[in-house]
């Protein structure tokens, strides 16, 4: 058995800061992203949020396509000869590449690699498996150009999480070369939903009924909810690529992430397991504004580095 390798981060510091931002997430995320708000309206909220999430300068963005599906890369001045296949979080319903730069684009620079942000379909228009069969395409496509699986990590926050597991276990059944490594920020991984946590400080961005709505939405008709293509947790690990996984302590969706570390370290995946106290569901979201993203931001460069360049 290949237990997971885990570190918790110390306490974040800023604790007036951390007050603002929690209370301004609560009050315009948590309070918005629900329904009965529309999921029209949803996106919008999000897209204005963002906005006032911080990107690093250096960094030029660029719209594209792979495999016909749209995309937005994030190319530092020095690009190395690898890439990162970004998939945005949102519930599956919500986000673009334009909604998540912040991390997006520090992972860029602190990489060197270029950030390739992909551009899904997303529900209620397009249910499971659109979504994943983009992210396959996209993959696809970054091989045909020339970009070997070694020079390939791929990564997602939220629901973004997700389909980073379900493209990878769907890659290692079709018998294709898998990425380099996998990095999962807060990830979904049982939309079955009986596991989830009640932080004691609560969740300043996660309402449980958006959770619940986002899954009626995304989910086919008829379809179990705990099928390893909806939910990763209970599908067969083995022969995953190095995996990291980052999750705050303060949120609905803690459990996700322990639970894929256990089963994953139990199936011989290498697993880094990084816990986050006072934080809340991607946080990440935050660098440039709270020294723990910064610091998380960093370590997912430093996973990347290690990871990359193996098999070369």
């Amino acid at each position: 058995m290949n237990a997971p390798v885990e570190f918790t981060a110390p306490a974040p510091g800023q604790p007036l800061r951390r007050a603002l931002l929690r209370g301004a997430l609560r009050l315009l995320f948590r309070g918005l992203m629900r329904p009965p708000t529309p999921v029209t309206l949803q996106r919008l909220v999000l897209r204005a949020l963002a906005a006032s999430t911080l990107a690093p300068r250096g960094i030029r963005h660029e719209a594209g396509q792979l495999a016909g599906v749209r995309c937005e890369w994030q190319r530092p001045t020095d690009s190395g000869h690898g890439v990162l296949l970004y998939l945005h979080g949102g519930a599956f319903m919500t986000g673009s590449p334009a909604t998540h730069r912040a991390i997006t684009a520090s992972l860029a620079k602190r990489t060197g690699l270029n950030v390739c942000a992909l551009d899904y379909r997303l529900a209620p228009e397009h249910p499971f498996p659109a979504a994943r069969d983009d992210v396959l395409a996209a993959y696809q496509a970054l091989l045909d150009v020339g970009y070997p699986a070694s020079r390939i990590i791929m990564g997602g926050d939220s629901a973004g999480g997700n389909l980073t597991l379900a493209t990878a276990l769907e890659l290692k059944r079709q018998g294709l070369p898998l990425p380099a490594g996998l990095i999962c920020l807060s990830p979904v991984t049982d939309l079955g939903g009986a596991h989830r946590h009640r932080p004691v400080a609560g969740d300043p961005l996660i309402h449980p009924a958006w959770v619940e709505q986002a899954t009626n939405r995304y989910c086919p008709p008829g379809m179990d909810r705990c099928s390893p293509g909806l939910s990763p947790i209970y599908a067969d690990l083995t022969g995953l690529p190095p995996l990291l996984i980052q999750v705050a302590e303060d949120e609905v969706l803690r459990n996700d992430s322990l639970r894929l570390a256990a089963r994953a370290g139990a199936a011989g995946v290498w697993v880094r397991l990084e816990r986050y106290p006072g934080l809340w569901h991607v946080f990440q979201a935050q660098v440039g504004l709270l020294r723990a993203a910064d610091e998380a931001m960093a370590r997912a460069a430093d996973f990347i580095g290690k990871h990359i360049g193996e098999g070369t």
